[in-house]
């Protein structure tokens, strides 16, 4: 069976990205700060990837390279939920709804307004 988000569970991923670790006895350097130092750091090289170049050119960009580096930033992010102690769900669905209240549709659709 073939792996995919419709297949997989946030928990499943969590557990891949301790095991890799623990098997390469990395923990004692996965602090938070680490972590989250190295999000930066990759999320910097998916940028990288759209560097000088306009809309039309976006297209360029590798699939598998995009892949690669939003997979280390991804990576990372896990890691450090699991570093953290968060629940991923939870927390993306918390920040969601304290997005609608800072941004309601009606108020916000279409335009953007930092608040």
């Amino acid at each position: 069976m073939e792996r995919n988000d419709n297949s997989t569970t946030i928990k499943t991923l969590k557990t891949a990205v301790q095991n890799f670790v623990k098997d390469r006895d990395w923990q004692k350097y996965h602090t938070a700060r680490n972590l989250a130092e190295s999000i930066i750091v990759e999320a910097s090289e998916l940028l990288e990837l759209f560097q000088w170049s306009i809309k039309e050119e976006e297209s360029s960009v590798s699939a598998e390279k995009l892949e690669d580096e939003f997979a280390d930033v991804m990576i990372y992010c896990l890691s450090l939920s699991n570093v953290a102690g968060i629940d991923v769900t939870q927390a993306v669905l918390r920040k969601l709804l304290k997005n609608e209240e800072r941004y309601p549709k009606d108020r916000n659709k279409g335009i953007f307004i930092k608040r």
